[in-house]
């Protein structure tokens, strides 16, 4: 389909809604962005940068300014909680030396999106915040403060608490996973390597990585537990309560988190994956259509991924509704997967005694005999890639 002049808007300027933005405009459409806070940015996180994520980054012609702005990890090391010492080292370098994996500022992440999105020609519009999209052969984006707008296409990146989704799928209520999540960055006055750290323990545990130049450390920090909090990434919380939480750890964990002054907590919910991805003018992408737990560091990686999957299925496509097919087959399944292997990978890191020893033992052994196998078990996340189907 030639996308010259059609007329686009993506509710959303996140990552894969900033992404899909860059992607169609390059590909001749005309991109509208409506963001309903007052400026493009985001708040103080990490997140990885997986080389299927990569992959997209590159074709955008962005992998150089990522490699600038990040972190490269060099390795996974899973921890004790008490004691800090190594069970397992997943060694990125040796075992992985043609892939690139990275910590990145979340801001940082955005910035170098919307530079290249502004570059491009994509017309950005801040305050906009919309109240309901009505599909149709010209789908119309009813705004809250009584505007409306049509275009030929909308695409909903619009995250977890999508006002897109509900305009293709049944309203469904989450379910809380008895898990919640805290969120902090440090100093790294500790001089810690480019390495994401695992610090597991009973019902919970403790990942950290470096950011910017290394001197900024990311922490994301998961407890079991019955009482749930908000579903939101800027529900504050006293550092005290993290600290109460993760009172059994020590060494470098307990370092880390005695070096946080400010901390969000929210609470770690599923949601099921959209049945519908796109039809009578609508798409939905990301976390609109397929929100997933943090536990495969997938969530950015996979709006990226739909990002590109979406522009390609576009242009491939004589329609828009066989676009949406060819859009929805190519990336639902895939979705699918990546979010029950995000959902089923926390318990690993939260065994109890008497099963937390043999389990580490086991961990141990399989690093030893086998660190290929080890570093591999994940390719079919890790290795695919998009911008080659």
């Amino acid at each position: 389909m030639n996308l010259k002049d059609i007329r686009i808007t993506v509710i959303g300027a996140g990552i894969g809604g900033l992404a899909a933005a860059y992607l169609l405009q390059q590909r001749g459409a005309q991109v509208t962005v409506l963001e309903q806070a007052e400026e493009i940015s985001e708040v103080g996180a990490g997140l990885q940068v997986t080389p299927n994520g990569v992959a997209v980054l590159k074709a955008m012609g962005l992998g150089d300014d990522l490699a600038w702005c990040a972190q490269r990890a060099r390795a996974v090391v899973l921890r004790h909680h008490a004691e800090g010492r190594e069970v397992l080292r997943l060694d990125l370098d040796q075992y992985a030396s043609d892939l690139r994996y990275y910590f990145v500022h979340r801001a940082d992440l955005i910035n170098l999106l919307a530079d290249a999105v502004r570059r491009s020609g994509v017309q950005v519009r801040l305050l906009q915040k919309v109240s309901t999209v009505v599909p149709g052969p010209r789908p119309k984006i009813h705004l809250a403060n009584g505007a409306s707008c049509c275009a030929d296409l909308v695409i909903g990146a619009d995250g977890l608490h999508s006002r897109v989704r509900p305009a293709l799928n049944p309203v469904s209520a989450p379910r809380f996973t008895g898990q919640v999540a805290w969120r902090a960055t440090v100093p790294n006055d500790l001089d810690l390597p480019a390495e994401a750290q695992v610090f597991m323990g009973p019902g919970r545990h403790l990942v950290c990585y470096p950011l910017k130049d290394g001197s900024m450390m990311n922490l994301v920090a998961a407890q079991e537990r019955k009482v749930w909090a908000e579903e939101s990434w800027s529900l504050g919380d006293d550092p005290a309560n993290l600290r109460e939480a993760f009172a059994s750890f020590g060494g470098v964990a307990g370092a880390l988190l005695e070096r946080v002054e400010e901390v969000k907590l929210w609470g770690l919910f599923r949601h099921p994956v959209a049945e519908v991805w796109g039809r009578d003018g609508v798409a939905i992408l990301g976390d609109a259509a397929h929100p997933t737990l943090p536990f495969m560091a997938q969530g950015a990686n996979l709006a990226l991924e739909d990002a590109y999957a979406l522009a390609d299925s576009l242009e491939r496509s004589a329609s828009y509704e066989a676009a949406m097919v060819a859009y929805q087959v190519r990336r639902k399944s895939r979705a699918s997967k990546v979010v029950e292997a995000a959902t089923g990978n926390a318990w690993k890191y939260h065994l109890r005694a008497p099963l937390s020893w043999p389990a580490h033992q086991v961990l141990r052994l399989a690093g030893a005999f086998a660190p290929q196998r080890m570093v591999s078990q994940f390719d079919w996340i890790y290795r695919h890639d998009e911008t080659a189907l």
